[in-house]
């Protein structure tokens, strides 16, 4: 019976110790956490990157350098095309530019067949969060 009762006690310590640890980590979490999503949104990780559904993330800066920066200029990307207008200080919102992406705009193509939607969102995410 005191073997029982010694091996009880060992598993009650052992349990302790991982609940304390476990309580630990959570509080370092709940400190931490907010600063790690505030450096997220800073860095573009919401502009930047867009989920599809099957988890793959769409890169609206490789997306924009591919498809939009020999027209336009935007510092974030890197490109400096001169035909469209200069979108380093566009005042336009992430749905406003969605939409000219996805129908386009004067001399500006629709990319509603050319890009997905996931393409177009990250995008028009990418531009908004460069502003």
């Amino acid at each position: 019976m005191a073997a029982a009762v010694n091996a009880l006690r060992g598993i009650d310590k052992a349990l302790a110790v991982g609940s304390w640890l476990t309580a630990g980590l959570l509080v370092v979490m709940l400190f931490l956490g907010p600063a790690v999503i505030a450096n997220d949104k800073a860095t573009g990780g919401a502009g930047a990157a867009v989920y599809a559904g099957g988890g793959a993330a769409t890169d609206g800066r490789t997306v924009f350098k591919a498809n939009c920066g020999s027209c336009h200029t935007l510092s974030a990307a890197g490109t400096n095309g001169t035909v469209g207008p200069d979108l380093d200080h566009t005042s336009l919102s992430a749905a406003e530019i969605e939409a000219t992406v996805r129908s386009g705009r004067g001399a500006m193509p629709a990319f509603a067949g050319k890009l997905s939607d996931a393409e177009i969102k990250a995008v028009a995410a990418f531009v908004d969060a460069s502003n």
